[in-house]
């Protein structure tokens, strides 16, 4: 089966042969994987699924994958949680947590992505992978660039979180600290690409880097027995994340797979850095950049990439944007963790928060269905809780003295 017809502009639709490249040469638009849907509908089915492993590449049919798999056997199938605790606590009937902060092997819906990427980038003959990171990606492209046997270039801004700096370095890439913000990194990258053959994840392999976020979208649909939920609401820093789950939803669609999708698709940003939702809250599709100012990192790119059809995706699904400032982030990660035992990083916060204030404000209607997206794991940014938890007790190692501070302490509760 000839799956892949090559890429397309996503803007006049000139037609490009598969390759390293992301931008059209006639439009300057950014290109996408071109699939031949006629050749997968009906070889694409809920069983042959089903028989696939248990990771992203039981999907492989709908990924622009056309050899051996390379790395990342174990990545995604990650749990979708349904959250009792925290229904109760936001009043709906109907809430699902998508926990990516477990996704092998660097706690990430990253490794979704890159796993295609380095998979792509080896097809292509590639023997070094690079990337422009607020953080996730940075992890991720290193660990398998070291499953790969790959050489491997990371650059980051130089005030990244401490935890992700080192759950990068731990796999021995290059890794170059910027100071700038993640978008004058990214500028950087795009001249280091043109003058170096390297397989830039995010830039020249972009395409097919992309393609991987479409299983996040596919685990749920399956995980809730190929049933659209009502909405999602999704994280958004370069705007990928939630225009390739909206393509999945509706790629379901079309295949047959889904019966009926109507979901609505709900943006999550930082008031520091939210350029995709103010765009949504203003009804316009011109994107004003911004420069961030967060304590969620991860989600600081103050001109994302894919703003312009990240807000398409919210329009066209009949879906509504919000913003989380720094303090409710904050409340959101403690809220998820006191509520369903879930640490997640800054950008969890962000979803819960934003998920928080879409149902009273009623966008999200409590009777309806909701998935939280989930996209990284609270160890990589504990910084940000610091001042806000402390230890409850500390006592001498005897009996007669962990009894009077438990009176204190049920003295004070009472009061």
């Amino acid at each position: 089966m000839v799956k892949l017809k090559g890429l397309k502009c996503r803007e006049c639709g000139r037609k490009y042969p598969s390759s390293p490249a992301h931008i059209c040469e006639f439009c300057f638009g950014p290109l996408e994987v071109d699939y031949d849907y006629e050749a997968l509908r009906g070889v694409i089915t809920r069983a042959s699924i089903a028989a696939g492993p248990p990771s992203i590449w039981r999907y492989k049919d709908l990924l622009p994958i056309e050899g051996d798999v390379a790395v990342g056997h174990h990545v995604g199938f990650t749990p979708l949680i349904r959250s009792q605790n925290l229904a109760e606590e936001l009043g709906v009937t109907e809430l699902y947590i998508k926990n990516d902060s477990v996704c092998h092997p660097t706690w990430s819906f990253k490794d979704r992505v890159v796993s295609v990427a380095v998979t792509k980038a080896k097809e292509f003959g590639f023997d070094t992978v690079a990337c422009a990171s607020t953080g996730n990606l940075a992890n991720s492209v290193a660990a398998h660039a070291a499953e790969a046997r790959l050489k491997s270039y990371i650059f980051i801004p130089a005030d990244l979180e401490q935890g992700k700096v080192l759950g990068t370095l731990v796999y021995h890439p290059t890794l170059v600290a910027v100071e700038g913000t993640y978008d004058e990194v990214n500028r950087l990258c795009s001249e280091v690409s043109d003058k170096y053959r390297w397989a830039f994840v995010n830039i020249n392999i972009r395409p097919y880097y992309a393609e991987g976020s479409k299983t996040y979208g596919y685990e749920i649909l399956e995980q809730l027995g190929w049933r659209a939920p009502g909405h999602i609401v999704v994280p958004c820093a370069g705007g990928s994340l939630i225009t390739k789950i909206w393509k999945a939803i509706r790629e379901c669609t079309a295949l047959g797979l889904l019966e009926r999708a109507a979901t609505k698709m709900h943006a999550a940003q930082a008031l520091g850095c939210g350029p995709i939702v103010t765009m949504v809250k203003n009804d316009t599709d011109v994107l004003t950049p911004v420069r961030p100012n967060t304590i969620a990192k991860s989600l600081a790119i103050g001109n994302p990439a894919d703003g312009y059809y990240a807000y398409r995706s919210v329009k066209d699904s009949g879906g509504y944007g919000e913003h989380a400032t720094d303090e409710e982030i904050v409340e959101g990660m403690l809220l998820l963790a006191r509520a369903e035992g879930i640490f997640t990083e800054t950008a969890g916060g962000v979803t819960v928060a934003v998920t928080k204030k879409l149902i009273e404000a009623g966008v999200i209607p409590r009777d309806e269905s909701v998935v939280i997206c989930i996209t990284g794991n609270g160890l990589k940014t504990p910084d940000v809780l610091l001042e806000r938890l402390e230890t409850h007790v500390k006592i001498r190692p005897s009996l007669s003295a962990f009894d009077r501070a438990l009176a204190e302490l049920k003295s004070q509760s009472t009061q």
